[in-house]
C-alpha cells in the first residue's frame, strides 16, 4: 500500500481506499451504473467495515468516477444481491469481486483492468486459488478478457437468481 491509501495509478487518476466520506458518491455511482441491481448503502458500508482493503474508489481531477468492492468469500456461495454478510468466512476459498462500477467517462481508460490486477494480487497474498464474481449487465466479455470463465448455474445455487436470469458466476484460477 502506498502513502495516503493510494493503491494504483492509471491515466489521470488512482484507485485508493474507500472511506466513510465516499459513501454518498458511491451510492450515486451505483444508482447510475447499476439501476437494475440496487443495493442499500448499508450493504456497502458493511462491506467497507468488514474488509476495507477491498473497498476502493477511483479518484482523479474530476472527482470520484468509480468504485469497487471485493472480499474473501466462498466460491460456491456468492452473496445474494443487497444482502448484508454479518461476517467474512473463517476459511475462504476465493477472493470475491462483489462490484466494479465505473461511470461512462472512466470506461476504456484502464481503471477496470487496474482494479482486477489489484484484486488478483490480494487473492494471491491471501493464498486463495481463485477470484470469483457474478457478472451482470452483459459484462461477461470484459471478465473473459481478464481470464474469468463461466461456471454452471448449479454451482452458485439460488443466490445467483437474486441478480437476474442473465447473471453468470465467473471464476479465474490463480494456479
Amino acid at each position: 500500500m502506498h502513502a495516503r491509501h493510494e493503491v494504483k495509478t492509471t491515466g489521470e487518476g488512482r484507485w485508493r481506499r474507500m472511506t466513510l466520506a465516499d459513501l454518498a458518491i458511491v451510492e450515486h455511482i451505483a444508482r447510475r451504473v447499476h439501476p437494475s441491481y440496487p443495493e442499500d448503502i448499508s450493504v456497502i458500508a458493511e462491506r467497507l467495515a468488514l474488509y476495507p482493503h477491498g473497498c476502493l474508489v477511483f479518484g482523479g481531477p474530476h472527482g470520484v468516477l468509480g468504485y469497487t468492492i471485493a472480499h474473501p468469500w466462498m466460491q460456491a456461495h456468492p452473496p445474494r444481491l443487497n444482502t448484508r454478510l454479518q461476517r467474512l468466512p473463517v476459511a475462504p476459498d476465493t477472493f470475491y469481486i462483489h462490484d466494479l462500477a465505473l461511470l461512462p467517462e472512466l470506461r476504456r481508460a484502464g481503471a477496470g483492468s487496474a482494479a482486477v490486477h489489484l484484486f488478483v494480487e490480494q487473492a494471491g497474498s491471501k493464498m486463495l486459488k481463485t477470484v470469483s464474481l457474478v457478472a451482470v449487465a452483459g459484462s461477461t466479455k470484459f471478465w473473459r478478457r481478464h481470464g474469468f470463465r463461466e461456471v454452471g448455474h448449479e454451482v452458485a445455487g439460488p443466490a445467483l437468481l437474486s441478480y437476474g436470469d442473465a447473471a453468470r458466476l465467473m471464476v479465474r484460477s490463480l494456479l
